[in-house]
């Protein structure tokens, strides 16, 4: 399944906000903590076009019966605009997973997990996050679960910058802000969707998106 998680002109913004980064890396100003666990600047930089291409493939799992679904309409959430898919079913809800929104952030998690020597402070930072972000995230319908795009990675940049050793405070916020969101967001709403009337609700997807890929952004800019 192929379509965008936000409108044309932000996808558009977020592609120039990673051009703006690159001169950036490219003369070590930013990205240094995750250059010493193996990510090059240059990788950085691709893996943030990754994911905004990969956001747009999302992967269907199964499909939820609910209430009548509305497709091919614009939704608004907290400041963000969706255009819904087609919907190919009445009454079911398809549940995705999105690439760009989570299989290639989690990709990414689990390689920083395996580079880096954390203490007992990231489960106790994911856990915050995903408190956090379980009561700001809302049932949006005909989208499925919104959360506000820039609070989860400020509460995990704050978070990471008081409890992690300085060396690895960029990858542990984006750890944090990444798995928080996808569970205190998607995975602790599932029960939800089947009452939303979403065509698709696609985990990583649309409602949570544009946090996730915020999340790399400071993530970066944090290191």
């Amino acid at each position: 399944m192929f379509f965008p998680p936000l409108i044309f002109f932000l996808m558009l913004v977020f592609f120039f906000l990673a051009l703006i980064l690159l001169p950036l890396l490219m003369v070590g100003l930013i990205g240094e903590a995750f250059a010493r666990l193996g990510i090059s600047p240059g990788m950085i930089f691709w893996l943030l076009i990754f994911t905004l291409v990969g956001s747009m493939v999302n992967i269907p799992l199964t499909s939820i019966k609910g209430q009548v679904v509305a497709g091919e309409q614009v939704v608004s959430y907290y400041g963000m605009r969706v255009r819904l898919p087609r919907a190919y079913r009445t009454h079911e809800t398809v549940l995705a997973v999105n690439v760009g929104g989570c299989l290639i952030p989690v990709a990414i998690c689990a390689y920083l997990l395996t580079k880096m020597a954390f203490g007992v402070y990231l489960p106790i930072l994911v856990a915050v996050v995903t408190v956090v972000v379980n009561r700001l995230a809302r049932p949006i319908q005909g989208l499925g679960i919104g959360v506000p795009g820039l609070a989860p990675p400020l509460v995990a940049v704050l978070g990471a910058y008081l409890l992690a050793p300085p060396e690895l405070r960029a990858p542990s916020a984006y750890i944090a802000s990444t798995l928080g969101i996808l569970i205190g967001a998607d995975l602790l709403n599932l029960g939800k969707i089947a009452q939303l009337g979403a065509p698709v609700a696609s985990i990583g997807g649309a409602g949570t998106f544009d946090a996730i890929f915020l999340s790399g952004i400071l993530a970066v800019l944090l290191s």
